[in-house]
Parts: structure tokens; C-alpha cells; sequence
């Protein structure tokens, strides 16, 4: 009846993109605080949803193919527009705040392209896990506009140049040919509980 496929393994997806649709909207109502949760939330969504997938192991090809693709297409708006929304909102909207932000939406773009090629290619050839990224991964952005936003009060008057740079580094580490060691589930644990710390904090719950 509806296009698309609707089983366990892309729920985390769709929820990751729901909220941040939701971010989007809270940082245009200049509520950042509840925006900046909702991207290290959508963060969050995205380290597993992989893992969740790959525990159906009748996937059809077609349903393989489908969750690289709908996953990139989630994340070009999680941790591509939705970053650059909230870097805008903030005041990165200078004619070079806004260069900066094309930047990196382009570099974000061809970084999923990319992987998305390859990713269907190493599909073909084994069902191993992946062990290295190729380029700073785009979720990174869920880690880092957080602990750049939670640390502003520290640098103060200087708190856009340090989004600026980030920003113009960030989207730069995404296109780089460089290896970036896989996290494994310590590493990843280890992040959930200081993102959530670092939040909290933010909060004002600890």
C-alpha cells in the first residue's frame, strides 16, 4: 500500500529525524537549549540504528539498499541542515558565517554520497563490520556543536569565531581522506554518559 519499507530496522531512522525536525523548529524559536538536546538526542538515535538493523539477518538486498539510503537522506537533514539551522540562529549570519555554512552543508552532502557508494560496494563484498570511517563521520556534529555550546560561557565574546572555525574544520574533516578508528561499544558508552552528562549540566540537573 505505501512505499518504502516499515520494519524494525529503520524506526530508529525515522524517530532521529522526527526529533530533529523538532530541534529545527526549537532553535527558530530561538529556544537553543532544547535544540542542542535535540541534536545530541538525534546523535544518539543514529549510534544504534545500525546496530539494530543488522540484527535482522533476512534482509532482502533491497531492503539493505534501502537502509543505506534512508539513512543518509535522515542524516543530511540531522547533522547537515539541522546544525547549520542552529549555527544561523545563534548568529553565524555574516556573508562569511553564511559561506561557512554552505561549506559545510556541500562537504556533509558529498561525504554521505560518498559513503553511501561505497557502503553499497562493501555490502556486496562482505557482511564485516566496517572498522574505520573514511573522513570524520557527519554525526560528529551531535558531540561537538553540544560541548561548543556548553563551554561558550568560557570564551564569552569569542563564542562565534569558535563556531566559525569549528564549523569550516568540521565540514573539512568530513571530505579529508583520512581513517577514523571506529568507535566500539566502551568508546560509545563512554560518550552517551559525558554527552548526557554535559547536558544535564546545561540543564542545570547537576
Amino acid at each position: 500500500m505505501f512505499l518504502g519499507f516499515y520494519d524494525y530496522t529503520v524506526v530508529l531512522t525515522y524517530i532521529s529525524l522526527g526529533i530533529s525536525v523538532f530541534g529545527i523548529t526549537m532553535a527558530l524559536e530561538g529556544n537553543f537549549k532544547m535544540a542542542i538536546f535535540c541534536l545530541a538526542l538525534s546523535g544518539l538515535c543514529d549510534m544504534f540504528d545500525g546496530k539494530i538493523a543488522r540484527t535482522k539477518k533476512n534482509r532482502t538486498e533491497d531492503e539493505k539498499n534501502f537502509g543505506i539510503q534512508i539513512d543518509s537522506l535522515c542524516d543530511v537533514v540531522c547533522f547537515g541542515v539541522f546544525p547549520v539551522m542552529i549555527c544561523y540562529c545563534l548568529g553565524v549570519n555574516t556573508p562569511a558565517g553564511v559561506a561557512s555554512l554552505i561549506f559545510y552543508s556541500i562537504a556533509s552532502v558529498i561525504r554521505l554520497a560518498y559513503f553511501n557508494v561505497t557502503e553499497a560496494k562493501r555490502q556486496t563484498q562482505t557482511e564485516e563490520n566496517r572498522k574505520y570511517y573514511q573522513g570524520l563521520p557527519i554525526t560528529s556534529m551531535a558531540i561537538i556543536l553540544p560541548f561548543l555550546y556548553l563551554m561558550r560561557r568560557y570564551y564569552m565574546i569569542h563564542f562565534l569565531i569558535v563556531i566559525h572555525i569549528a564549523v569550516i574544520i568540521v565540514g573539512l574533516l568530513f571530505i579529508l581522506n583520512i581513517k577514523v578508528k571506529k568507535p566500539q561499544n566502551p568508546v560509545r558508552i563512554l560518550l552517551v554518559v559525558v554527552v548526557a552528562l554535559a547536558l544535564a549540566k546545561m540543564f542545570r540537573f547537576i
